[in-house]
């Protein structure tokens, strides 16, 4: 994770500010999705665990100076825990927790590289982050727990990422910043 974030660095440092054919204007579309890694989320170490999903949307808004653009858009993440265990020779429970965040996002891509390949940005999300808690057992005379939707609040996170266009309308992507994941590894489509 280190060596993206340095990586990063790398590019948009060493950019100069002649400006060729750039892989994000006002105007453009791009939709993403990925699949992350690392999550503030809570689990434990005998649980199951789906990978953390996410789905993006942006366009290119504003141009300003600096030079670079001004995206806005959305973003939809998941990712769920399950835990069983057995805690006499008859009964068990099982616990599941799924995260939900449902985000309006907007993020200033840097316009000085002088590459068509590399779309190098950072920002901002304003979110809704809903947290669906279930239990189930199987013993007759156990204390019943309440199961929905626990904890949901609004959040607000910051991001930094990068794509590389391997062709004229896709790309690879890597993120960092807190969504459901702390690290997210995709595919792009500029339209």
């Amino acid at each position: 994770m280190n060596h993206l974030c340095a990586a990063l660095l790398i590019v948009a440092v060493s950019a100069t500010t002649t400006v060729q054919s750039q892989p994000f204007v006002k105007g453009s579309n791009v939709v993403s999705a990925g699949i992350g890694f690392g999550s503030s989320f809570g689990g434990f170490t005998t649980s199951s665990e789906t990978p953390g999903l996410s789905v993006q949307y942006e366009k290119g808004m504003w141009a300003i100076d600096g030079p670079g653009i001004i995206s806005l858009g959305g973003y939809v993440g998941y990712k769920s825990f399950k835990h069983s265990n057995q805690y006499t020779a008859q009964y068990t429970y099982n616990q599941k927790w799924s995260y939900t965040i449902i985000g309006v996002r907007s993020a200033y891509h840097y316009n000085g590289i002088k590459s068509d390949e590399f779309d190098v940005y950072g920002g901002l999300m304003l979110s809704y982050n809903i947290l669906s808690y279930s239990y189930q057992d199987n013993n007759p005379s156990g204390v019943k727990f309440n199961s929905g939707s626990f904890g949901s609040a609004m959040g607000f996170s910051i991001y930094f990422g990068g794509r590389y266009f391997f062709a004229k309308n896709f790309a690879a992507q890597a993120e960092l910043g807190y969504g459901v994941n702390f690290l997210n590894l995709g595919l792009a489509y500029k339209f």
